[in-house]
């Protein structure tokens, strides 16, 4: 069943609050380098060549089962690690979530598929130590800001990309998604709503028009992409809701479970914006997202 629900700014839901809290107290997390030995195709030693996992578990009492790998935005230059982070992963733990904040490598320093591979071995690590983390191996989510929206996208789309596999010892780990979350994401490439700084940092300037489309990742949707929410607002002028409803539709098509939700107020990078009472609703349909298709308990 797919669902689309234009949520415009005057609109309240009960609930609201429980998005004011999410610096509500939980373990402390523990950060790790994603690739404890030779990182593929790496440039150099320096921290920026060194992707990591920053993990937030919630107490075992309160765990759902369910763990997100977050994927902060910054146009594939830099990394929104706080708003579109940590904080979110904070949120998410003290619902019961697992969250794992990816530190994916970055342009003009590294070039698809340096980020793919990096996304795609975090959902790996998670799973394979899925006993160890107290959640699923089958409710292991992806969840990206912005550009990070469009790497949560590619794992969504292209977790079999050719161009993505390794010898990393986990080549036997799932690296699909159970389901993704998208918010305000970049999805078109080459096109006129797509967002060229991320498109220039991620595959360079000029790169060709075949590697283009092939990461415009609504292009790249089939059945076998995972069930989707994915968020938006209609003010967005940094990345136009084109590129939201775009895959929204292309999930349409292909069959896939989907929700969007567009705020008609709001600018981009909004993160969960506990200041704004409208737009912070996101999060809370977010869970309903997840207990409607079965990620955490009702």
């Amino acid at each position: 069943m797919l669902r689309a629900v234009v949520v415009m700014s005057t609109f309240l839901i009960a609930g609201t609050a429980s998005a004011q809290d999410w610096m509500a107290p939980n373990a402390t997390p523990k950060t790790e380098l994603l690739w404890p030995g030779k990182v593929p195709g790496a440039v150099g030693t320096e921290d920026v060549d060194k992707p990591t996992l920053t993990i937030y578990l919630p107490p075992k009492g309160q765990a759902t089962g369910a763990g997100i790998v977050i994927c902060p935005g910054g146009g594939y230059r830099n990394l929104a690690m706080d708003h579109e982070g940590y904080e979110v992963a904070r949120w998410l733990s003290s619902r019961g979530i697992a969250g794992f904040v990816l530190k994916y490598r970055l342009g003009p320093r590294y070039h698809h598929p340096a980020m793919l591979q990096d996304v795609l071995r975090a959902i790996r690590v998670v799973r394979s130590r899925a006993d160890e983390f107290n959640i699923k191996p089958d409710r292991v989510g992806i969840m990206g800001f912005s550009a990070g929206g469009h790497l949560a996208s590619s794992a969504a789309t292209l977790f079999d990309a050719p161009e993505a596999k390794v010898a990393d010892g986990l080549d036997a780990v799932s690296s699909r998604p159970d389901f993704a979350v998208l918010a305000y994401p970049v999805i078109l490439m080459g096109q006129g709503s797509a967002h060229r700084g991320s498109q220039d940092n991620l595959l360079g300037e000029n790169a060709p028009p075949d590697l283009v489309a092939h990461m415009s990742t609504e292009q790249q949707v089939t059945a076998k992409t995972p069930p989707t929410f994915i968020f938006q607002t209609n003010e967005d002028a940094a990345v136009p809701a084109e590129n939201a409803v775009k895959f929204y539709l292309a999930l349409r098509k292909a069959g896939v479970p989907a929700e969007l939700h567009i705020y008609q107020k709001g600018p981009h990078g909004v993160g969960l914006d506990p200041q704004d009472r409208e737009v912070s609703t996101w999060i809370d349909r977010l869970l309903g997202w997840l207990r409607v298709n079965g990620f955490i308990p009702q």
